[in-house]
């Protein structure tokens, strides 16, 4: 039988923390927050489920593409916030969509669209489900209808241009199945975002996603070569070139635009060689303002490593990457050319430079990928790819869990670090009485870092959604305030909308709403969505 997705939670049905860990996670929050951790909460099950029926209903030929199962509805009701997984254990699950479409071409994809236009019907395109921003969830749609419009039947690489070193690739299609098929041609997209497993082509553009890579080639953005979309108003594609000057770039007003204006179903991807050589190293700081040099250091000498991950004491501690003594850098570098000593060789030159202690034995060097998953880079590796699945045990258990991910240039960062870290604190203290607060740098530019803090507290029973609500407004709010962005990666959604509406400039948003009304009069595309 194949296992299917969570409709609740991350990833697998079977998989993450056991009953048994999960008592164990509790037994180390209770002793590093001196305070009692119940027993973890159960988790729903889908026959207990009491769902608003469906307001509409497909007939004639599109009904065979239409879904209206419990478990389709449930599934594609919300993503994978924090928000989300506390009301999906709650059993709340009101914001259901009314049918789930499972589209196989691009036909059915217009068909859809015109349907649910003449129902007066939203419609959410539905990759992978990983938003962390209410980015698929039927929030706030009152009355009005919901279709959810899942691509993974419109998945695989269609055509490979190997002398090009590109594909076009359906827009449903899973990480791990594109690499898969990009493998014999000894070919990679190379992105690889934390949702890697559960999230689609589609999705990554759609909402600007930031992959593993933290140097050089960061975002999606930066492997699209054209793109095909359907919007309410016709097909739209652009022409598959390796740069122009010819005016605004159309892609550009899609990448980014998460299912508001069209639903994304094919693109022509830029792809690269398979990596054939690696080197990585574990650098420790006693000051983490001493690393932070470190880094701009590296993002400055044009040496491009593809890791380039800074956690601060805190962070490396949870991760299981340090004691909590010291700040510890991961620097990386990857080729399919060359061996890479002379990358790590200057390296290991500026982090010293700068204070930082590099053990000989903290130096790996490799082929095939074999050293990726060992020393400090590979416990950090482990670690950030079951953070998803020990989120949820968090939920379970009681406690507040939310990150947030900015950018900030090199200029501002001291003093954009402590206020933020300052205003997090102090929100942690206010609203839930103690907590832990971390920092690490999950991509770095020449011009400045992006930050990425975490915040772990313990909630107060019944509370638990309204303080994750008061600190999620309180650090974000402090985010804005001190100039950084309220995203760098994971998207707006819904969640993010009122602190992007400040920061976009108005001009701005007056031509993406014209473009709105243009491509989408009826309005039926992932309503409360960016426009």
């Amino acid at each position: 039988m194949e296992k299917r997705r969570k409709f609740w939670g991350w990833g697998i049905e079977g998989q993450g923390p056991s009953e048994e860990q999960t008592s164990a996670i509790a037994g180390t929050l209770a002793e590093r927050f001196g305070t009692e951790v119940g027993k973890a909460r159960p988790v729903p099950r889908l026959e207990d489920l009491d769902l608003r029926p469906a307001r509409i209903k497909a007939t004639g030929a599109l009904a065979e593409i239409f879904s209206s199962d419990p478990y389709d509805r449930a599934g594609h009701t919300y993503g994978k916030a924090f928000r989300d997984v506390v009301r999906a254990l709650d059993g709340d699950f009101g914001p259901a969509p009314d049918l789930v479409a499972f589209p196989r071409n691009e036909a059915e994809v217009i068909a859809v669209l015109d349907w649910s236009a003449d129902q007066g019907a939203g419609v959410i395109p539905y990759g992978g489900g990983s938003s962390v921003v209410g980015g698929i969830e039927a929030r706030d749609f009152g009355q009005r209808p919901a279709v959810s419009l899942d691509m993974s039947g419109m998945s695989g690489v269609l055509e490979i241009d190997r002398r090009s070193r590109a594909a076009r690739i359906e827009a449903g299609t899973l990480g791990p199945a594109l690499e898969d098929q990009l493998r014999p041609e000894g070919l990679t997209l190379r992105h690889f975002p934390q949702s890697f497993e559960f999230s689609t082509l589609g999705g990554w553009i759609a909402t600007r996603s930031g992959g593993h890579y933290a140097t050089l080639y960061t975002h999606i953005d930066d492997f699209v070569e054209s793109l095909r979309v359907v919007t309410p108003a016709g097909p739209v594609e652009s022409r598959r070139l390796p740069g122009s000057g010819a005016g605004p770039s159309p892609d550009r007003m899609f990448v980014g635009s998460e299912g508001s204006l069209g639903v994304i179903t094919e693109a022509w991807m830029r792809l690269q060689d398979r990596p054939r050589f690696r080197a990585s190293a574990a650098v420790t700081f006693a000051e983490f303002a001493a690393a932070v040099e470190a880094v701009r250091g590296l993002s400055q000498s044009g040496l491009n490593p593809s890791n380039l991950r800074l956690l601060d004491a805190n962070e490396a501690l949870t991760s299981g990457a340090g004691s909590g003594a010291e700040n510890v850098l991961i620097v990386g570098f990857e080729s399919a050319d060359h061996q890479l000593d002379a990358w790590m060789e200057r390296a290991v030159e500026i982090c010293r430079e700068h204070g930082g202690t590099v053990p000989d034995e903290a130096v790996r060097t490799h082929s095939e990928g074999a050293g990726a998953r060992q020393g400090a880079a590979g416990t950090w590796r482990k670690s950030f790819l079951q953070a998803p699945y020990i989120r949820d045990s968090l939920v379970r258990l009681g406690f507040v869990s939310e990150t947030f991910e900015t950018a900030i240039t090199w200029d501002r960062f001291e003093d954009f670090h402590a206020s933020v870290s300052q205003a997090a604190r102090q929100a942690i203290e206010q609203i839930c009485g103690s907590g832990m607060l971390s920092c690490r740098f999950t991509h770095v530019y020449p011009d400045g870092p992006a930050p990425y803090f975490s915040v772990l507290a313990p909630a107060r029973a019944g509370s638990q959604l309204a303080q994750w609500d008061e600190l999620k407004s309180a650090v974000s709010e402090a985010l804005h305030a001190a100039g950084g962005t309220i995203t760098h990666h994971h998207a707006v959604g819904r969640d993010h909308r009122p602190w992007y509406d400040r920061q976009r400039p108005g001009g701005f948003a007056d031509a993406l709403s014209a473009a709105k009304g243009s491509l989408d009069p009826g309005a039926i595309m992932n309503p409360g969505v960016i426009v």
